[in-house]
């Protein structure tokens, strides 16, 4: 079983059965995620929002520490309250020179708004393997067809949880998946992607400093900070 932190402001980690590992709280060296915070919602104001939100009646998957499902889930109960353990997944796109494409959410997402990823990031819907869910957002987000990139493989998987200010939070099993772009002819749908940016790798991992303008988003700093340890 998984070591939980009992406090979710302190960071944690440690390793999974499957080499799923734990980790509750943190951030990226210099570049913590911070949201200006509005006034909370009254009870009857949040309620509303909430079940006219898109995300209201999607499923996403449940699961244990083992990432095993354990049943079905609505998708805004999972990430609002206390939060659901999901499972999700999140696809780091390189060019043929090894840099990451960061790909920076729309300002009209619920969570982590504007803030960069490295490149998409979703959930599977029940039944949907982690391979068939990338390829699927990669082509809502991007425009990308499969032909124009190769060697999609899943590489790690982490669990996590954050909150977002006055928002909610993710508790995800987190499967990170790679790929290598052949063709550069991109399509991005601007309700997904507000912007997009070729960095190296390697110099944004050990610079942080160089890039505190980004805030990037929790899941991509812990999926950077595993592959280079």
């Amino acid at each position: 079983m998984v070591r939980t932190e009992d406090r979710p402001d302190r960071p944690g980690s440690g390793e999974l059965p499957g080499s799923v590992a734990a980790e509750v709280e943190g951030s990226f060296e210099g570049c913590i995620n911070r949201v200006p915070q509005s006034g909370p919602m009254s009870t009857e104001e949040g309620a509303a929002a909430d079940l006219q939100h898109e995300n209201a009646g999607q499923e996403v998957v449940a699961v244990d520490a083992d990432d095993e499902e354990v049943g079905i889930v609505d998708r805004l109960e999972a990430h609002t309250g206390d939060g659901i353990r999901h499972r999700a997944f999140t696809c780091l796109l390189f060019d043929e020179e090894g840099r990451i494409l960061l790909a920076q959410r729309s300002p009209e997402k619920r969570l982590w708004d504007t803030c960069w990823d490295g490149t998409v990031a979703s959930h599977p819907a029940p039944g949907q393997s982690q391979e068939a869910a990338t390829a699927q957002r990669l082509g809502e987000e991007l425009g990308l067809a499969s032909d124009q990139y190769t060697d999609l493989r899943l590489t790690d998987r982490f669990e996590y949880k954050r909150y977002y200010e006055n928002e909610g939070l993710e508790w995800e099993v987190c499967a990170v998946l790679k790929a290598t772009v052949t063709d550069l002819d991109f399509d991005p749908d601007p309700r997904e992607i507000g912007g997009q940016l070729w960095v190296d790798y390697e110099h944004l991992h050990d610079h942080p400093r160089y890039y505190r303008q980004l805030r990037l988003c929790p899941w991509f700093e812990v999926a950077m900070r595993r592959d280079f340890e």
